[in-house]
């Protein structure tokens, strides 16, 4: 089975360069740098339109993944209307304590109705990701992204292909975190459904006035997803499944 390629991207000129690139899959948010936050109604209309299936992040705020009674009724509301504009699936993730918050995912599964809903990151944050991992499969999720509890995924490869193992096909394991051409296959060989990555590249730009505690006046950089990046992903993953 071949192994989907999934971007994400956080702009128009990123979807723009995702499709072009190759990938089958486009995750859409913004902060990219803040591990992703909650696009905007009008970038989620624009990336359907580009004609790839669109899977939006929903998540309200950066830091950690327990969320009070207010922000899970702000995730629900963002989860409805990223479907209602098209979107094929959406990324969530919450926590409580130490386990998965299963109240958020029921309640995520149950207003995504056919549409493919993902655990993130949130994911990795988890001491003992194997029943994480059974949890989800009971909570009816479609896919966990997961680098098998590393900062990045190449320091996972052995938990993950132990993930793949125990999810035994009742939901896709998808690898993130550090993926490039020159690190695909060694990911591919734990029998991943799919890789994600961001495929960027720095933009370094300057300003003359603070514009905010992080922006503040001089040279300043932002992450934009990279085509060529992309394209040697493409084909990397392609390479693979020829000669596999």
């Amino acid at each position: 089975m071949a192994v989907a390629l999934e971007i994400a991207v956080q702009d128009p000129e990123g979807v723009a360069a995702a499709v072009a690139g190759g990938a089958d899959r486009i995750e859409l948010c913004t902060a990219l740098a803040l591990g992703g936050l909650t696009p905007s109604a009008a970038l989620v209309r624009a990336a359907v339109a580009a004609g790839r299936p669109v899977h939006v992040l929903v998540r309200p705020r950066a830091g950690g993944f327990e969320y009070s009674e207010v922000e899970l009724a702000v995730i629900l509301d963002d989860v409805r209307r990223a479907l209602d504009l098209g979107a094929h699936g959406v990324v969530v993730g919450g926590v409580r304590g130490d386990r998965i918050d299963t109240s958020l995912v029921e309640q995520v599964r149950a207003l995504a109705g056919s549409a493919e809903v993902t655990f993130h990151r949130a994911f990795d944050t988890l001491t003992d990701l194997e029943p994480a991992l059974e949890a989800l499969a009971g909570l009816g999720v479609d896919r966990v992204l997961t680098s098998g509890g590393a900062s990045r995924v190449a320091d996972g490869l052995a938990q993950l292909e132990r993930l793949v193992e125990r999810a035994d096909g009742r939901l896709q394991v998808m690898a993130g975190s550090g993926i490039d051409a020159s690190t695909v296959r060694e990911v591919v060989a734990t029998g991943v459904a799919a890789v994600h990555a961001s495929a960027k590249r720095t933009v370094v730009e300057a300003s003359w006035v603070d514009l905010g505690s992080l922006a503040q006046a001089g040279s300043s950089a932002r992450e934009a997803t990279d085509e060529a990046s992309v394209r040697a992903l493409r084909t990397a993953l392609d390479e693979v499944r020829r000669t596999s």
